[in-house]
C-alpha cells in the first residue's frame, strides 16, 4: 500500500544484486512510495547479477560504480543528480563482502590483506560516499543516509569473521559523519541492524541457515524479513523520522534485547 511517503524525493540505492537483495526490496518500496531513484553496483556485479533486468521493470536507471573508487562515486552522484533532476534526498549503503569469510578462513587465521579489502569495501566505502556527497553539497536539506549493519558490531559471532569489525566501523562512521552532515544541512545519518536475512550474500556464510532458525526462535517477534526492513528504510527516508540521526537502530524482532527465549532452549533439547 502506498502512502506517498517519499513523493518527490530522489535517491541512490547501492548494492542491489538480485531479487533476494534487501537493497532491491528497498528500491521497490521507495518507488512505490513516490520516489525517483538510481541503482548502482560494481560493473562485475551488474554483469553477473539481475540488476539491469530488475531496474527495467521499475523504470530506474543503473549506473555502474565501484564504491571503493572516488572517481566512480563522484561520477555516480553527478549523473544521479542529473538524471533525477536535483539534489538527493536519500542514500542507501547496502554493501558488504569478506574474502576471508568466502574462502572459509577462521577468524584466528585471517589474511590481513583480505581484511583490509573487507574494510575498504564494507565500511570505508560508506565514508567515501558520504564525503563525496558532503563536498559536492549533493544532499538536500533534511535528507537521510542509511547503511545496513548487523548485531555482530556489538556481539561476537564466530562465523562472521572480520565483517564484525567492519560493521562496527560502519556504525562509527554514521555517528561521526552524522554530526557534520547535521550541522551543515540537517541531513541525518543512521545504520539499521537487521535480523539475519536470507540474501545471496548471507547464503555464502557457513552455518547461516542454522543461525537464522536460532534467531527466529529467540526473538519474541521472530526475524524481520527483507520486505519489513525495506518498510523501515522507507520510514527512515521519509520526513516522519526527521529528528533521528547518528543512531544504530535494531530491526530484529527484539533479538538484540533478549537474553534467552525458553522456546529456544526447548527446541535445543529436542
Amino acid at each position: 500500500m502506498s502512502n506517498n511517503l517519499l513523493q518527490g524525493k530522489r535517491g541512490i540505492i547501492f548494492g542491489a544484486l538480485d531479487e533476494k537483495s534487501i537493497a532491491w526490496k528497498v528500491a521497490q518500496k521507495c518507488i512505490d512510495q513516490g520516489a525517483k531513484i538510481t541503482l548502482t553496483n560494481t560493473p562485475a556485479a551488474i554483469r553477473f547479477g539481475q540488476l539491469k533486468e530488475m531496474a527495467a521493470k521499475v523504470g530506474a536507471e543503473v549506473i555502474p560504480a565501484d564504491a571503493t573508487n572516488d572517481k566512480d562515486i563522484a561520477d555516480l552522484i553527478d549523473k544521479s543528480m542529473e538524471i533525477l533532476g536535483g539534489k538527493l534526498d536519500f542514500i542507501l549503503h547496502s554493501i558488504g563482502m569478506s574474502i576471508n569469510v568466502r574462502k572459509g578462513k577462521s577468524y584466528t587465521e585471517t589474511n590481513h590483506n583480505w581484511m583490509q579489502k573487507t574494510f575498504d569495501i564494507s565500511a570505508m566505502s560508506f565514508h567515501r560516499i558520504m564525503q563525496c556527497a558532503y563536498n559536492k553539497d549533493a544532499m538536500a536539506e533534511w535528507g537521510s543516509i542509511l547503511a545496513l549493519s548487523y548485531i555482530a558490531a556489538q556481539r561476537t559471532f564466530s562465523f562472521y569473521g572480520e565483517m564484525a569489525e567492519s560493521k562496527a566501523l560502519l556504525e562509527s562512521f554514521a555517528r561521526s559523519f552524522g554530526y557534520h552532515f547535521g550541522v551543515k544541512s540537517k541531513v541525518r545519518v543512521n545504520t539499521i541492524s537487521q535480523s539475519p536475512t536470507m540474501t545471496t550474500a548471507g547464503e555464502g556464510i557457513k552455518g547461516f541457515n542454522t543461525f537464522v532458525d536460532f534467531a527466529e526462535q529467540t526473538s519474541p517477534l521472530g526475524n524481520a524479513n527483507a520486505e519489513q526492513c525495506a518498510d523501515y528504510c522507507v520510514f527512515m527516508f521519509s520526513d516522519l523520522s526527521r529528528m533521528v540521526t547518528m543512531q544504530n537502530l535494531f530491526h530484529d524482532g527484539g533479538y538484540s534485547m533478549t537474553g534467552i527465549n525458553p522456546q529456544a532452549i526447548l527446541a535445543a533439547e529436542d
